[in-house]
């Protein structure tokens, strides 16, 4: 059974050194479901003492590969064992609909496991080449060292994985610091790590809130932070690790466009924008949030938009009908009402929704499917991530003009186009200024493809060969002959 109440420490249970706890409040019920330490000062050192141990003295580094690769698929067997258990609890500690944790929060998380030993095994760890001067040349991908992998709430499973297991395999040590809201998967995580057979102190977990981050940030034992979060929370990050030099990527916010171009089809766009844009709830970085439809046929598109978001389920998260389920925090939940009623003031045209709680839910951080049009983009709707199910619609006059809102954001994550001429599609991917994209779909986590983002949306790149990139430094050697007398 995990210990809930304790850390996951150089192999071992731990007891924090403090007595603070953390509340794991269900969003459905509003009801506690666990209490996890707030790590202190001193747990995050012991968590980096381990990992700096492990790295520097156990074997882990120094394993071949293959080696590393065997122990990395035992622990998704071990996953693939309990991955209802690991749905369930995250659908519990978040709220994600139970549907949507099994797919995308667990089946995701373990086919990532096996593609990035799939990966690894054909990842070039050593080369030789001739130099220039006629000298011997080996090029070597040696591990960083330690890493400070910090996942925010929203795809924990998913995040903690992209992180930790392309780190694992390069040879690096890891400490994990989930979200306060989504610990608990995390510590599940490392009960199946233990039973894997990890050495002690290759992979810890300590929980805690913003102030917990900031201390393992900044820890000089530290080598390299990978950080998912907010725009703002990640510009504090690269500050301090640039005190440090410390290597850092950031995979930051979104403002997403669908272009919807006038040969689409609008019931096959609008059932493939609710996947694209209102999965978990709308609480997804690469969400397709702006819309941007031709004025020639902006009225066809509304409807099927419509159409769909009103028929959607919104309720109990553990029930395998539900499509909306209640957002993380009330805070949260009171930022998206926050943003609905903002949209009205500023002259957004209200489609479907609205911040009235969904009818037949009293309790719980419920927001209804919203969908605005007649919008522009200097709207707060329009240029700020809100982070719930809400739409916002910009209508364009040519291809030019979709191209041109669409790259008219801070943020450059994702993006998408929809339209049956696939050629037309890359022309248009081209020439919008985001890290991903998708034709036809929102953009799709393919375990194989890098991603990550431009502008505020962050740097660096997770997944695919270049997400091993992020966690090995290159070393290289030169030989000479030794002349013979």
């Amino acid at each position: 059974m995990t210990a809930y109440d304790r850390l996951f420490i150089d192999g071992e249970w731990v007891s924090s050194s403090g007595n603070a706890v953390i509340r794991v409040i269900s969003p459905h019920t509003e009801e506690p479901i666990a209490g996890v330490p707030d790590a202190t000062p001193a747990d995050v050192d012991a968590a980096v003492r381990a990992a700096r141990i492990a790295f520097d003295n156990g074997p882990w580094p120094r394993l071949d590969p293959s080696e590393r690769i065997a122990v990395l698929q035992r622990l998704a067997e071990r996953y693939k064992q309990r991955r209802a258990e690991m749905a369930e609890l995250i659908t519990a500690e978040i709220g994600a609909p139970v549907s949507f944790s099994k797919m995308a929060q667990v089946r995701l998380p373990l086919m990532m496991m096996s593609a990035f030993c799939s990966l690894a095994a054909d990842y070039k760890w050593q080369e030789d080449r001739s130099g220039f001067y006629g000298h011997d040349i080996r090029i070597a991908k040696r591990p960083v060292g330690v890493v400070a992998a910090i996942v925010p709430w929203n795809m924990p499973q998913f995040l903690t994985i992209s992180k930790a297991v392309p780190a694992l395999l390069a040879g690096c040590c890891v400490v994990v610091k989930p979200a306060p809201e989504s610990p608990l998967d995390a510590l599940l995580l490392a009960e199946f790590v233990a039973e894997a057979g990890l050495p002690p102190g290759v992979l810890n977990v300590v929980t805690g809130g913003p102030e917990v981050g900031d201390c393992l940030v900044r820890h000089p034992g530290v080598d390299k932070v990978s950080f998912t979060g907010s725009t703002a929370a990640g510009r504090q990050v690269a500050r301090a690790c640039a005190d440090q030099t410390k290597p850092v990527s950031l995979e930051l916010g979104g403002k997403s466009a669908a272009i919807v171009l006038e040969d689409a089809d609008p019931t096959t766009v609008a059932a493939s924008l609710i996947a694209g844009s209102l999965s978990n709830s709308g609480q997804i970085c690469n969400a397709l949030t702006r819309i941007l439809l031709p004025t020639t046929r902006e009225a066809e598109f509304l409807d099927a938009l419509r159409e769909h978001m009103r028929a959607m389920t919104v309720g109990d998260p553990r029930d395998p009908h539900t499509q909306i389920g209640p957002l993380v925090a009330a805070r949260q939940r009171d930022r998206v009402r926050d943003f609905i009623e903002g949209g009205l003031e500023e002259g957004a045209r209200l489609v479907c929704g609205g911040a009235e709680t969904p009818p037949g839910l009293d309790r719980g951080w419920y927001v209804q499917p919203t969908l605005f049009a007649d919008a522009d983009n200097t709207m707060r709707i329009a240029r700020e991530e809100i982070f719930g199910p809400v739409l916002t619609v910009i209508s364009y006059d040519n291809e030019d003009d979709a191209v041109r809102i669409a790259n008219d954001s801070d943020y450059g994550l994702a993006g998408a186009v929809f339209t049956p001429d696939t050629d037309r599609g890359y022309a248009v991917a081209a020439r919008v200024h985001t890290g991903s994209f998708g034709i036809n779909q929102g953009y799709t986590m393919d375990p194989y493809a890098p991603f990550g983002g431009m502008k505020a949306s962050g740097y660096g790149r997770e997944l695919g060969r270049e997400g091993f990139e992020g966690y090995v430094h290159t070393q290289s050697i030169s030989s000479a002959a030794v002349p013979t007398r």
